[in-house]
């Protein structure tokens, strides 16, 4: 779709949120395209690594407010809308591959579910964030609210949530809401995107499987065995190893 945009460069795919005139902001049916678009690069074997930015100046302003009359009058809209906001954020958490968000400009409300989906933000340093539910009167979803809460701990994901106040890139690395600030943080997310496009895809899928099932508490033994016997049988372990006794660089495949 028109309104998130995907490019490749080798390796890497780029997925753009691209309503710059709207900030970016996320309309009902982007919500549902954020399913198909990660769905069809979790499919994709040459795509190792997945960044994920804003078109213009911003990252996104959330959900777009000026649809919600239509799509968001009442409690049964609320609840299909929620529905939606939380299978495209888990969309992005759940894909098998690293996912980096490269945060600009405003980054609000649900665009800050899109964010802390992914595996790592990196923001711009005059970028700014927030959650401003608590200026709408709408409580976080428990999936968004527990993304908060793994990243910056109980007391201050309560001071975002409680006050609605915005913050700046230094406060958010700080708290551990970001993880990497520069002038330049594309750039800086597409060299740590080959870095990590040259490591074992088989260890990076199984290693989010593990850490997001300990994290938000669905640990799933049987699809853990199932990686872990997937590496271990695959050609990637045996290429790692003649690489490693070859003094050399391995060369993986995803299999």
């Amino acid at each position: 779709m028109a309104d998130l945009a995907v490019t490749t460069d080798g390796a890497i795919a780029t997925v753009t949120i691209n309503r710059p005139r709207q900030r970016n902001s996320v309309t009902l049916a982007m919500w549902w395209g954020f399913v198909d678009v990660f769905s069809a690069l979790d499919a994709n074997p040459e795509v190792r690594v997945i960044i994920l930015a804003g078109a213009g100046d911003d990252f996104s302003t959330g959900a777009d407010i000026a649809e919600f009359a239509a799509v968001r009058d009442d409690l049964a809209q609320s609840k299909a809308y929620e529905v939606a906001v939380d299978a495209g954020c888990a969309a992005i958490a759940h894909v098998d591959k690293p996912v980096i968000a490269v945060c600009r400009g405003y980054t609000l409300g649900g665009g800050a579910h899109i964010a802390m989906s992914a595996d790592f933000r990196f923001a711009a340093s005059d970028a700014l964030f927030g959650i401003p539910a608590a200026r709408l009167s709408i409580v976080y979803g428990a999936q968004a609210t527990r993304k908060l809460l793994a990243l910056v701990g109980l007391t201050e994901a309560k001071r975002i949530l409680y006050s609605a106040e915005r913050f700046g890139a230094a406060h958010a690395l700080r708290t551990g809401f970001v993880d990497d600030v520069s002038d330049e943080p594309l750039a800086a997310a597409q060299a740590f995107a080959a870095t990590l496009a040259d490591q074992a895809p088989l260890t990076q899928a199984g290693a989010k499987l593990i850490l997001n099932g300990a994290t938000f508490g669905a640990l799933d033994a049987a699809r853990i065995d199932a990686a872990i016997d997937a590496a271990s049988a695959s050609a990637d372990y045996a290429e790692g190893r003649r690489a490693f006794a070859e003094k050399r660089a391995p060369r993986f495949v995803g299999a």
